[in-house]
């Protein structure tokens, strides 16, 4: 197959655990073409979908690629375009979903399908679920926000489109800078933001459940927050550890693993703290290494033995 991988820069990307690169590795051990480009490096021309794409030679170890050459291509030249941009979900990854659109309506296989990109809020789509959901608002007045936090007396506050741990907060009722966080988050009441009842099971970890193309991969990623921290968010210093699905993880994983498929999402990563969903990620879903290197369970290769088979 040819692949072409649609990545931030690639000598930003971390060779020892960035799940794209996972990917490209596994790729090339089973003898695909990898090739990459960025979002910014699509363009139409006469109506045809193109990129300035990089050949590469990949390999183990930091010095994980080689460039063997760049060249225009027509995205449906190849067999498969794997959007793997990180967040935020801003006007120009917006814009380059609706290039993917334009040349998968051409006849190009995108994944995850870039109207799933566009549909799916990371945040906001486990409300399709809402039976494994703690309770939670949306919202942007913070009259809204400050009645939930009375309610519920713990909260998590979040922001709908960062990554990474950006912008959480955890608030109590008497918390003296909940007005200056809220209207920091909402934009003085401008902007939707999510809150969410305080799950102390996340002291356990926040446990990252991928699944492949309706497939649940049966070891999950459960990210540990440092001490003093509420979140488990690897970027925010969490530490991993690999840990088998339990029970109500897998029913999780297993009743929303044939929706994501429906809806043309290849690669999701389920964030799930106790019991409860609290995000389904579509756009760059990491775990990949970690996995791996603690299980022994290869999820690159299982990726690519998907797509072999889609």
């Amino acid at each position: 197959m040819r692949l072409l991988f649609v990545v931030d820069p690639l000598a930003g990307l971390k060779p020892h655990k960035d799940s794209s690169v996972a990917m490209m590795r596994a790729a090339a051990a089973r003898g695909h073409e990898v090739h990459a480009c960025e979002a910014r490096q699509l363009y139409v021309r006469l109506g045809t979908v193109c990129a300035d794409c990089d050949a590469l030679d990949v390999r183990a170890g930091d010095d994980w690629f080689h460039m063997r050459g760049r060249r225009e291509s027509a995205l449906g030249d190849f067999d498969a375009v794997l959007m793997r941009t990180d967040p935020p979900v801003d006007t120009d990854y917006l814009l380059a979903t609706h290039l993917l659109g334009i040349a998968e309506a051409s006849g190009a296989r995108v994944l995850n399908h870039p109207a799933a990109l566009r549909d799916f809020n990371e945040k906001l789509a486990i409300l399709t679920f809402p039976q494994f959901v703690a309770p939670t608002l949306v919202a942007a007045q913070a009259v809204e926000i400050e009645a939930f936090l009375i309610e519920h007396g713990d909260v998590i506050v979040k922001p709908l489109t960062e990554m990474g741990g950006a912008g959480i907060f955890r608030l109590t009722v008497g918390d003296p800078n909940r007005n200056a966080i809220l209207e920091t988050l909402t934009q003085r009441g401008r902007r939707a933001i999510m809150a969410q009842r305080y799950l102390p099971e996340i002291a356990d970890g926040d446990k990252r459940i991928l699944l492949i193309d309706g497939e649940v991969v049966p070891w999950a990623l459960a990210r540990i927050p440092q001490p003093g921290e509420t979140r488990g968010n690897l970027a925010a210093g969490g530490t991993a550890r690999a840990q088998r699905l339990s029970a109500r993880d897998r029913e999780i994983a297993e009743t929303i693993a044939p929706w994501a498929k429906a809806q043309g999402i290849f690669l999701a990563g389920l964030d799930v703290i106790g019991e409860c969903l609290t995000e389904i990620n579509v756009t760059s879903p990491t775990g990949f290494q970690e996995i791996a290197a603690q299980a022994g369970h290869d999820v690159a290769a299982q990726f690519v033995a998907a797509l072999e088979r889609a």
